[in-house]
């Protein structure tokens, strides 16, 4: 058994104990012990019930876009999602995920963004906007010229998330990279708000072709992915994904900000 059908398996099967709730997040968020097989680990769940209503987003199905997030982010290959699933706890159905240890005393992505004076972002990074620091000051947000960042951008612009702040980057010990927190995603409608514009514009590279024309694949009626994916969410939002997909791969660019939404999340962390 694979890594991932271990913690699937975990995740899914097993007894959760609620040890915590992370306050500072908007909707429940519990950390949790899972236990099963004599194999045990951390991981967050989050109630549906816990679940704050959104203007934009039909209400109690966030965690399915969670889920659906994990899914195509495993299509990819680049498994940049950490191993989530759906299932009922003790305080009903939700979204469980495995918790992601970082090294202590740091902030989650700090290493992967940055505010610079001046007006060039320097070796090693790209510029996102300037931002305000107080004072009549500003600062050159950027971000790191990152490949693992660049693959997440490309995720993000499949799965068309609403909400990628720094505090959703999460750099493990083994060097990859994980990001969390994708709840609001997969909407019809163009609502890609990102701090990892850095590439807009920019042709894609070669891989992400590659892995883009395997995901049209396994999006196509009748396939897996796509079949799973449409019991989590609307027919609409899937024929969107699909679009967003075709796009990406007729243009051979990152998209750029639309002009009609906000681009950039607040609060960005």
């Amino acid at each position: 058994m694979g890594e991932r059908e271990k913690y699937e398996e975990l995740l899914t099967k097993g007894e959760l104990t609620v040890v915590g709730r992370i306050r500072e997040a908007s909707n429940a968020v519990l950390l949790c012990k899972v236990a099963y097989g004599g194999e045990s680990a951390d991981c967050v769940y989050k109630p549906v019930k816990g679940e704050r209503p959104l203007w934009d987003f039909p209400d109690g199905n966030l965690a399915q876009r969670e889920v659906a997030s994990y899914l195509v982010s495993e299509a990819t290959g680049w498994g940049l999602v950490p191993t989530t699933v759906l299932r009922d706890g003790p305080y009903g159905e939700g979204m469980v995920q495995r918790w992601i240890e970082i090294p202590g005393g740091e902030a989650p992505g700090a290493e992967l963004l940055a505010l610079v004076e001046g007006e060039e972002a320097g070796d090693g990074w790209k510029p996102v906007a300037f931002a305000d620091v107080g004072e009549g000051r500003t600062a050159l947000l950027v971000h790191a010229d990152d490949p693992r960042l660049r693959r997440l951008a490309v995720l993000d612009a499949v799965i068309n998330n609403g909400d990628r702040k720094g505090g959703h980057l999460l750099p493990a010990p083994d060097g990859r990279l994980y990001g969390i927190d994708h709840g609001v995603t997969f909407h019809a409608d163009d609502k890609l708000r990102t701090l990892l514009w850095g590439w807009a514009g920019e042709p894609l590279t070669d891989e992400a072709r590659a892995v883009l024309a395997a995901l049209a694949a396994e999006l196509a009626e009748g396939a897996p992915l796509a079949t799973r994916l449409a019991e989590l969410i609307t027919a609409v939002e899937l024929a969107a994904v699909r679009e967003r997909v075709a796009q990406l791969l007729r243009t051979g660019t990152h998209p750029e900000p639309s002009g009609q939404w906000p681009s950039i999340p607040w609060p960005p962390v």
